[in-house]
């Protein structure tokens, strides 16, 4: 959880005018801890929720953490308990559930509840509900609620507040600790009585702690260089503390940045000059600026890609063009001549952006790396991220800046230009993921979601929370396709190629047939292609089979469907070739065909045939569609005079199928291997596979057939694509944690 913005205080410390030793961790804040372990310890008058809040940089973090230290049997015995102020000190009970929000949406962080306390619920209010239904209460503490979710723009940080703070707060049987940013303390404070509530700010006066905070400066500066008389000579140090901490006005972060600026140039360093020694964050970037003799704006201007980055951090390679793109200037010499201006306020990030983005995601299907993986989609190449020291630093350099839509407009546009050839596929992990962040901010998201490879290969997680901040009606037509298949594609945590093949799928189903030829031409291993799909409820079962030459010769190719619409079909069905017709002048054959079992009463279906021919004794079986397998269109044949596949045909076909409430693979005969993997968002109602390998799936959505693609030495439907083979490798995609 930590607060990278305020130091360590001496192991040692000081004692302070109780004779107590201070916490070890934080240094100070005894009028806190006194507060929080009275709420631990569930005191009498004490609140059952406490609302922690103060200004970025106030110590929050930090605060919290060493609170938690004390909370943890593991880290108790690590801490001299005995020569801590025992008011300070909670009694030694099981650790709190302590889900952390950074980086999660609200849904996500109610998934981590509910895995925590082993709960059958999702939502929040049923997750309250059984919560409330235990014996003992139960603690639970929320820290970092400003550094959640995955799109800063989104402010996911008041849906967590309103969606699950909220309902937990008001639940009688939960003990609640929240650090939450200022404007929302008061939010949701206001949602409890004034006896059950308190808001601890820790720049209000009663919360003080100028000496934890001279002790924190004391303790930074006796790390510095030996040559500096104050950070060895005790009286020299303690009166430089006590300077930087009156300036400092309570501000962890900016007593920081002051202290590492002074060790880096100490020249001229003069304790009684106030005008020496910051008194803001900002104060802290513009006096090193210029202690190092640079202009305050160019550090700004350099810091102000990473003060926008997202994510885990911004790849190193990205910075100088990105950097160009906000000054709208050649930032090239700044960069290379700047980086002792700039260190002070940078750390790396080493590691896997995309795994951390997806650490504790919670599904109920967990796709590993089958039917549609590359070797890009499982690793990310350990590239180096930036990121700044502390979100006060980023929130202080976006503040100065004059037009926000406009410099993000400019990064998104530089974003762009980065992806080798527009091809998604080669581009780096932080483009993928993040571009639609950008554009966010910038307002011109709705024009990105045109793009199908971009849907496919960049971090659901992150794609959704972006497209859910974008008012439905300002949406086209693929990005409301996405944003209704978007759960799956996060409950499945599928790798781009099978994130492919849903979102193949899910265009036919929504009649956008070009989008899903789009995905067959940009190289993915697709597991199927999608003939065609019918919205249809009521589905029971489905079966395939075939009509005889006479019944399919008198059939009409394509009969108006129940509803009155038409199905939907992929790539534009006959219009661009994927599905053949055959000659006009060949022998009658037999015609492919799909039955379903809908509801009795459905336009167009025929009642089921009773045992004995009456169709009046079976009116409880329901009713039958007959639809051409290979194409849409529903087809005007008797029901009673469709074959189905010979026991001997099923045995000797290629595939077979294993169906579940919600999933279904297809698997090969011969060697028991996967094949493909479908997930459905709705219960799967009925499937069949055809010896040819048309699988056909009814769900409580509709009916949509599928010719899968590890195709048979004679494919069924003849290929007459354009672009590149469904079989070719896609160059990768960084992918999996949600």
């Amino acid at each position: 959880m930590g607060d990278e913005g305020v130091m360590s205080a001496s192991e040692e410390g000081i004692a302070g005018a109780s004779g107590y030793a201070p916490h070890p961790y934080i240094g100070g804040r005894t009028s806190v801890l006194r507060a929080l372990a009275a709420w631990r310890m569930r005191w009498p008058g004490a609140p059952r929720v406490i609302v922690l809040t103060g200004s970025p940089g106030s110590g929050r973090s930090r605060l919290l953490t060493g609170f938690l230290m004390l909370c943890d049997p593991r880290f108790r015995k690590q801490l001299p308990l005995d020569a801590m102020d025992p008011a300070t000190v909670p009694p030694d009970l099981p650790a709190p559930a302590v889900p952390s929000p950074e980086g999660r949406t609200a849904a996500q962080l109610l998934g981590l509840l509910a895995d925590h306390f082993a709960l059958g619920a999702a939502r929040s209010e049923d997750i309250c509900t059984e919560l409330a239904a235990r014996e003992e209460p139960v603690t639970i503490v929320v820290p970092d609620v400003d550094r959640a979710g995955p799109v800063r723009a989104a402010d996911e940080p008041a849906r967590v507040v309103r969606d699950v703070l909220k309902p937990l707060a008001a639940t009688t049987t939960v003990q609640l600790l929240a650090d939450v940013p200022r404007g929302l303390a008061a939010e949701l404070a206001a949602a409890l009585p004034s006896g059950q509530v308190r808001i601890i700010d820790l720049d209000d006066p009663e919360w003080a702690d100028p000496e934890g905070l001279v002790r924190h400066a004391e303790a930074a500066l006796s790390l510095g260089p030996p040559e500096l008389p104050f950070c060895t000579d005790p009286s020299a140090r303690r009166a430089l503390a006590e300077a930087l901490a009156e300036r400092a006005n309570g501000n962890r972060l900016t007593l920081q940045l002051a202290v590492q600026s002074l060790v880096m140039r100490p020249e001229g360093v003069d304790p009684a000059d106030p005008s020496m020694l910051p008194g803001s964050v900002g104060e802290a970037l513009d006096l090193h600026a210029r202690r190092l003799g640079s202009d305050p704006q160019t550090l700004r201007l350099m810091l102000a890609p990473l003060a926008f980055a997202e994510g885990a951090g911004l790849p190193v390679q990205l910075w100088g063009a990105l950097a160009d793109a906000v000054a709208e200037r050649d930032m090239s010499r700044d960069l290379a001549d700047g980086m002792p201006l700039a260190a002070p306020f940078l750390q790396p990030a080493e590691g896997s952006e995309r795994d951390e983005a997806n650490d504790g995601k919670t599904g109920k299907a967990n796709i590993r790396k089958t039917d549609g993986a590359t070797d890009a989609d499982t690793a990310d190449g350990g590239r180096t991220l930036l990121r700044l020291l502390h979100p006060g630093i980023a929130e202080e350099i976006r503040a100065g800046l004059p037009d926000i839509p406009g410099a993000q407009t400019r990064i998104a546009m530089a974003l762009l230009d980065a992806v080798p050839q527009q091809d998604w596929s080669r581009a780096d992990p932080y483009l993928r993921d993040h571009l639609a962040a950008h554009t966010l901010e910038a307002g011109l998201l709705p024009q990105l979601l045109t793009d199908p490879g971009l849907f496919a290969h960049a971090d659901p997680v992150t794609m959704r929370a972006a497209i859910e901040a974008v008012p439905l009606d300002r949406l086209g037509a693929p990005a409301r396709t996405y944003l209704r298949t978007a759960p799956l594609l996060t409950r499945s945590q599928a790798p781009a190629g099978l994130r492919a093949a849903f979102l193949e799928s899910a265009f036919v189903e929504d009649g956008l047939a070009p989008y899903a030829e789009a995905l067959h031409r940009l190289g993915f291993p697709l597991p199927w292609r999608t003939l065609w799909s019918v919205p249809l409820t009521g589905v029971r079962a489905v079966t395939t089979g075939a009509l005889p030459p006479a019944d399919a010769d008198g059939a009409p190719a394509a009969a108006a469907p129940p509803d009155g619409t038409t199905a939907a079909a992929a790539a534009g069905a006959e219009a661009l070739g994927d599905i053949a017709p055959g000659p006009a002048s060949a022998a009658p054959t037999s015609r492919p065909v799909a039955t379903f079992i809908v509801p009795e009463g459905t336009p167009g279906s025929r009642t089921v045939p009773g045992p004995d021919g009456d169709a009046s004794e079976s009116g409880a079986a329901g009713a039958l569609l007959v639809h051409d397998l290979l194409r849409p269109g529903f087809v005007d044949a008797d029901p009673a005079r469709v074959l189905p596949p010979s026991e001997e045909a099923r045995a000797a076909a290629p595939f077979a199928c294993t169906p579940g409430p919600d999933t279904l693979q297809v698997w090969a005969r011969a060697n028991r291997e996967v094949v493909a993997t479908l997930v459905s968002d709705t219960p799967i109602t009925g499937a069949d596979l055809s010896p040819d390998g048309v699988l056909v799936v009814a769900t409580e959505r509709g009916v949509t057939a599928r010719q899968i693609l590890a195709a048979p030495a004679a494919p069924t439907v003849p290929a007459q694509r354009t672009g590149g083979a469904d079989t070719a490798a896609s160059d990768g995609l960084d992918g999996h944690h949600s």
